[in-house]
């Protein structure tokens, strides 16, 4: 006979874990000592160890009670319902996931207006996503789709889209500066640096990419992170400027 303390030791299991295992009926002691102490032997401790196991990949107190008292249990049926969910839930967990990224990387682009940025990803997680799909398999094909891939995600942790996010805040807070600023000419600068190391030559692609991303009722339609107006209209004055001066220089 093993004392309960002994079990506690031995398993990890807390005495008052034990305890209550023992009023559900799930896990009864051998015997009890004549001041009341529950005993154990190895039949219940390979019971418990059971127990924590069915726990540990997911089933409830109520679940392992049934399986370890039916003799004629379909474990192979109760494994693969219980794999269903586990698998259902990493879906979801992922997710609650790319939500959360959206709006952490959402505030990093309005700053101090995080309200803005969680309204603007709420709006984005309700639209539904068959249509995002379709549309975006109407306008984009072939290559295109390809090059779809690349364009930083409001979802990601690599650095090119966390360097992408970074700029597009930088930008929105020094709108005050004026285009032609020498703060905001070094972001657009940085940034024709990104487009060229990841679409140089893919021009056609871009501009259609910009005309969607100009319009907010088609860049929703896509999936598209809400940029405001005056900031998409800022960066392209900023653009021209910052190509203006490059033909300048060149000539």
């Amino acid at each position: 006979m093993i004392h309960i303390n002994k079990v506690r030791d031995l398993t990890g299991v807390t005495v008052r874990t034990l305890r209550y295992y023992d009023e559900i009926g799930l896990l009864k002691p051998a015997s009890k000592t004549e001041g009341g102490h529950r005993l154990y032997t190895n039949e219940e401790i390979k019971k418990l160890q059971q127990v924590q196991f069915l726990k540990k990949v997911g089933f409830t107190l109520d679940e392992i009670k049934n399986m370890l008292a039916s003799p004629d249990w379909d474990w192979s049926k109760s494994l693969k319902r219980q794999l269903s969910y586990v698998i259902n839930e990493q879906e979801n967990l992922k997710k609650t996931e790319h939500a959360l990224r959206e709006m952490i990387h959402g505030i990093a682009i309005e700053g101090d207006d995080e309200w803005i940025a969680i309204h603007k990803i709420m709006r984005l997680s309700n639209n539904d996503k068959e249509n995002q799909k379709s549309f975006r398999e109407s306008i984009f094909k072939g290559k295109d789709k390809e090059l779809l891939e690349k364009v930083p995600s409001m979802t990601s942790e690599s650095s090119e889209a966390l360097e992408w996010i970074a700029l597009l805040g930088q930008l929105k807070r020094y709108l005050n500066n004026g285009p032609e600023a020498s703060n905001v000419q070094n972001i657009i600068r940085r940034m024709d640096e990104k487009r060229l190391e990841e679409f140089d030559g893919e021009d056609e692609f871009l501009d259609k990419l910009w005309r969607i991303r100009m319009s907010s009722e088609q860049s929703e339609k896509l999936g598209l992170y809400p940029i405001d107006e005056d900031v998409l209209k800022f960066m392209e004055q900023a653009y021209a400027i910052y190509l203006k001066k490059g033909i300048a220089l060149r000539e």
